[in-house]
């Protein structure tokens, strides 16, 4: 069991503990987008996904595979424990959502980064996955990426003139994404898919 990290007085963990044994967990940001995005095709079944997602991440996969299923998720993402988020309040309900496919937002994502940190990530060949998504997360407003993902989650209501509700629709229909709607959802369906309906027998 690993505890929460706090990235300003821990060390990045590059491995996971189970039931005691200090296993290697791919760290890099570039496992992890292909993770992501591994989760969210459409083509695979649950089965396949929990398989070749646990084959990306493990150089050598844990016996235990619903301990192993959980510590991949802690370290996805980033140090937190879904299932505790996922039974807890919802908090920051109220904020714009941040919603994005590294698959469909990759140009965009990369030029936000050459843009505000002056990082080519083409040049990267390392950058660990929690120091990625820090800095993914803290990205300017005023960048193209940043507004694409407002015009995807933006409430359109009666409050808004008729101009802005058409502008909104018009913004939301050019970039949708056939993606859950939010981050939450978006963590439970990777569970799902990794957990295999409960079943991880016969995956390996």
């Amino acid at each position: 069991m690993n505890h929460d990290c706090n990235m300003l007085i821990d060390y990045l963990p590059e491995t996971v503990e189970i039931e005691g044994v200090e296993y290697e967990i791919e760290s890099n940001f570039r496992t992890f987008i292909l993770f992501e995005m591994l989760m969210q095709d459409s083509e695979l079944s649950d089965s396949e996904k929990a398989m070749q997602g646990l084959k990306l991440a493990y150089p050598v996969i844990p016996d235990n595979l619903e301990a192993a299923v959980d510590e991949l998720l802690w370290f996805y993402a980033c140090g937190k424990r879904w299932r505790e988020k996922r039974a807890g309040s919802v908090e920051g309900a109220s904020e714009v959502q941040r919603i994005y496919s590294f698959e469909h937002d990759d140009d965009y994502i990369y030029s936000a980064f050459l843009t505000q940190y002056h990082i080519d990530l083409q040049d990267i060949k390392y950058l660990h996955w929690w120091k990625f998504k820090a800095l993914l997360r803290t990205l300017s407003s005023d960048l193209e990426f940043c507004k694409i993902m407002e015009y995807r989650s933006v409430d359109i209501n009666a409050n808004m003139t008729k101009e802005q509700r058409d502008f909104y629709r018009k913004k939301k229909e050019l970039y949708a994404l056939p993606l859950p709607a939010d981050e939450e959802e978006k963590v439970d369906a990777i569970a799902e898919a990794l957990m295999n309906g409960g079943d991880l027998t016969g995956l390996l």
